[in-house]
């Protein structure tokens, strides 16, 4: 048993009224040790694809929550790279296959479908540690007009200093899921705002602990997203970010 099932096996143990779940991991964890204890998840991508409820609106067990990306913001990513790096035509979509939804296919189908349209090529990077990570970089290196994109999943949310610094030690652009990346030196991110996610389901919280079914509670997508534009970046990779694509920008780090 790993540790995360085996910290899921003792906190149900403890019989609470409800459980706060934060990602995929922890509540694909949860719902391995009970499946009457109600669990709010409060940011996983596909709920519905990696089995954990029925549908969207009619949950169906005793899980619902609040969705982080929906994939197709695979398309934003894209633009927006193309946007800030005009000449990329080819993309590496990095993820790791064990915590990413769908084992990577859930954001990398569209994203490929949407690169088409940009005349951008798209494959996909798999990667389960350090040193796969800089292989990726470092092959997107060797090709002239590379780019990268990093999709979401807690693997690389928790080596995103890794993963950014090595993009700029190679000169290979990149566009990111979160604002935690720009803020550690990637160039540019666009995806929801995580903590918002969790003030939201303080009210699923509340009506849960006064009577509400987790299956009569509809899963919600975020509401909020963020544009972050790191230009310190984009300055060490050599490039200038569109001012009109700055003025779009939620915040701007210089």
């Amino acid at each position: 048993m790993g540790l995360l099932q085996q910290f899921a096996k003792e906190l149900v143990a403890t019989k609470p009224d409800l459980i706060l779940s934060a990602n995929t991991p922890t509540t694909a964890a949860l719902l391995q040790q009970t499946r009457t204890i109600p669990i709010i998840f409060a940011n996983v991508s596909d709920p519905v694809g990696d089995g954990f409820l029925t549908s969207l609106p009619r949950p169906g067990g005793n899980v619902t929550g609040f969705s982080n990306l929906e994939a197709s913001m695979a398309g934003k990513w894209v633009e927006f790279l193309k946007e800030v790096a005009p000449k990329v035509t080819k993309v590496a979509a990095m993820f790791n296959p064990d915590s990413s939804p769908g084992r990577g296919e859930y954001f990398l189908g569209p994203l490929q479908a949407a690169a088409r349209s940009f005349g951008v090529a798209v494959s996909a990077a798999p990667v389960g540690d350090k040193a796969a990570i800089e292989s990726v970089v470092a092959a997107l290196a060797r090709q002239p007009n590379s780019g990268l994109i990093v999709t979401s999943d807690i693997f690389v949310i928790a080596h995103r200093v890794e993963i950014t610094s090595l993009a700029v030690r190679y000169q290979v652009p990149g566009v990111y899921p979160f604002k935690v990346f720009a803020e550690v030196g990637g160039l540019l991110s666009y995806g929801s705002d995580l903590v918002d996610n969790y003030g939201r389901a303080a009210a699923y919280v509340d009506r849960i602990l006064k009577g509400d079914k987790p299956n009569e509670l509809p899963v919600q997508a975020p509401v909020k997203f963020e544009l972050v534009i790191n230009l310190k970046t984009a300055k060490a990779l050599n490039l200038t970010v569109p001012l009109p694509l700055q003025q779009r920008a939620d915040e701007v780090i210089e």
